[in-house]
């Protein structure tokens, strides 16, 4: 399956999280998108691989996406290097998404910014012809190369190159982030009590989304970065939000 748009998350939730209504916004106009988690997030205090599993379904179900898969990566221990670029590489020729959304550069939790860099890597190398790798059939996939690959804003706060309206998506977007109710706080103080599990998180998560967006003269926005310049055709692309 070709894919617009392919959003990468190290963790089941970080796409929920850093990027799901931009995936809503492409959804709605008829973009084919898809979710690819590197990790079952197995190291997470609260919860299990199998609660994982059935929690990134649902949000995946919320969301409406038209594929998702886990490359069961190592938590935790996962490196940026030939092994994995090659499993993520692999993962990208199959799909040949014009866009990726990736988890940020640096961050809080280690495993984000790593995750970010192996897959700014992974989006390169997959364009070079002398690297092979194989489909499922075995057979030579051919080279792709994502026009983009956008770093979404996760813990830290990061100054954003680029921000987008998420404000009509906005309550469904945290539909798919309150599906994972084994991380975040969910009316009940059950379990071990982590950095993520409290309200005060999830009152981060929405003021977060307001700040970003009263940055445009919206509700609520999310924030990329970019390595690459982004190029406009025209000066009408500068036009749809009235600020």
């Amino acid at each position: 399956m070709k894919l617009d748009l392919l959003a990468i998350g190290v963790h089941p939730d970080d796409v929920e999280l850093g990027c799901s209504g931009t995936i809503l916004n492409e959804l709605k106009v008829g973009k084919k998108v898809g979710i690819l988690d590197l990790t079952q997030g197995e190291l997470g205090t609260r919860g299990t691989i199998e609660t994982r599993h059935t929690e990134a379904a649902a949000a995946a179900s919320i969301l409406g996406v038209h594929v998702r898969e886990n490359l069961k990566m190592n938590d935790g221990f996962f490196r940026n290097d030939e092994q994995h670029q090659l499993q993520l590489i692999a993962a990208i020729r199959k799909f040949q998404p014009e866009i990726v959304l990736a988890n940020v550069l640096d961050d809080r939790h280690p495993d984000h910014g790593r995750a970010g860099r192996l897959i700014a890597d992974a989006c390169f190398l997959a364009g070079l012809i002398k690297i092979e790798t194989f489909d499922a059939d075995g057979k030579k996939q051919l080279r792709w190369r994502p026009k983009y690959v956008l770093h979404y804003i996760q813990d830290w706060y990061h100054e954003p190159d680029l921000l987008i309206d998420i404000s009509d998506v906005f309550e469904k977007r945290m539909k798919a982030v309150e599906a994972y109710g084994t991380q975040f706080f969910s009316g009940t103080a059950d379990g071990v009590q982590t950095y993520i599990s409290t309200p005060d998180f999830l009152e981060s998560v929405i003021a977060r989304a307001r700040m970003l967006g009263k940055r445009i003269g919206v509700k609520y926005a999310e924030g990329f970065i970019t390595q690459k310049k982004i190029g406009i055709k025209n000066l009408d692309s500068l036009l749809q939000i009235e600020t």
